[in-house]
C-alpha cells in the first residue's frame, strides 16, 4: 500500500546548494536533500516527490496540479517566497495542508531578505532556519492526521 503523496517543491538557486553560500544554506546537495525527504517520507508512510526550478511558471503549474489533485505540499519558494503574488495566488487555491519551508531563518538574514512571506497566509506551518532538518520537520507535520 503507497502511503499520501507529498509535493517537496523548492524553488531558484536550490538546486546549488552544496555549492551556494555553504555558510548560510549548508553543505547538502539539492540531490542528498531530495533522497533524504524520499528517505524521511518513506518512514513517515508519505510517497514523497522532490522537485526543483529556476522557472516561476513551472512552479506554478506544480501547485496548480496539487491543488487539482489535493497533494499536500512543503514549499521552499525561496527569493519568490518574498514577492510572487502568482506564488500567493497558486498557494491560494490549495486544498490540502502547505507547509513553509526556509532553510535559513529570513529573520536573521540582512534587511534586505526580511520582506514578509507571501507564502505563510496559506500555510500551516512555516519551519525556518533548521536547515535541511526543517524538510524532515514539515513531512512529520504532513503525516500527523487531520481532523
Amino acid at each position: 500500500m503507497t502511503g499520501t503523496r507529498v509535493l517537496v517543491l523548492n524553488g531558484p538557486n536550490l538546486g546549488r546548494l552544496g555549492r551556494r553560500q555553504p555558510e548560510i544554506y549548508g553543505d547538502t546537495t539539492h540531490a542528498e536533500l531530495a533522497e533524504l525527504c524520499r528517505g524521511w517520507g518513506s518512514e513517515l508512510g508519505l510517497e514523497v516527490e522532490v522537485r526543483q526550478t529556476n522557472h516561476e511558471g513551472e512552479l506554478l503549474d506544480w501547485l496548480n496540479d496539487a491543488a487539482d489533485a489535493a497533494t499536500p505540499v512543503v514549499l521552499n519558494a525561496a527569493a519568490w517566497t518574498h514577492y510572487s503574488w502568482a506564488i500567493f495566488d497558486a498557494c491560494a487555491q490549495l486544498t490540502a495542508p502547505l507547509v513553509e519551508v526556509h532553510l535559513s531563518d529570513p529573520t536573521q538574514r540582512p534587511e534586505r531578505f526580511r520582506h514578509t512571506s507571501v507564502v505563510t497566509e496559506h500555510a500551516v506551518a512555516v519551519i525556518a532556519g533548521r536547515g535541511v532538518s526543517g524538510y524532515r520537520d514539515a513531512l512529520a507535520l504532513l503525516a500527523e492526521p487531520r481532523v
